[in-house]
């Protein structure tokens, strides 16, 4: 088989349809469009969400409204009080976390937060931490390390 023998499947390729063309080919006089009205002028139709007056469905549903934003990141999130539960000069990274139940998987990155208190140091890994949480675990004694 050479490339300029290959061939479409029988049925796969349709003739543009012309209109215009006169009475005798079928498509002449109103060329499809039918008798008079908004959608046989050019130019014609209503626009994208448009039904004839009444309320659009886009504004009956609002909770639908926004957009989703492709490049939001989910972080599993951690207070800074969920880990007193691990002892004094543990190393806690996203592993110990998802041993303890304090993460639910480690697919998304960790971010821990201050609410809480730490009374022992502890040397957490993580891949973000707010200002509160870094300073509540170094006040303890402890150490970070962004991941």
């Amino acid at each position: 088989m050479k490339q300029n023998e290959l061939r479409p499947p029988a049925g796969a390729k349709h003739k543009k349809k012309r209109l215009g063309r006169g009475d005798g080919s079928g498509h002449g006089t109103y060329s499809g469009r039918g008798c008079k009205g908004q959608n046989s002028r050019s130019g014609g139709g209503v626009r994208l969400g448009f039904e004839g007056g009444q309320l659009p469905l886009i504004q009956r549903l609002p909770r639908k409204r926004g957009f989703t934003n492709l490049f939001k990141i989910e972080y599993n999130v951690v207070n800074v009080g969920r880990l007193e539960i691990f002892s004094p000069g543990t190393e806690v990274d996203s592993e110990e976390l998802l041993r303890a139940g304090l993460i639910s998987t480690r697919d998304h990155p960790t971010k821990i937060l201050g609410q809480g208190e730490i009374r022992h140091p502890l040397v957490v890994t993580a891949n973000r931490f707010s200002a509160s949480a870094e300073k509540k675990i170094i006040d303890a004694g402890g150490k970070i390390i962004k991941a």
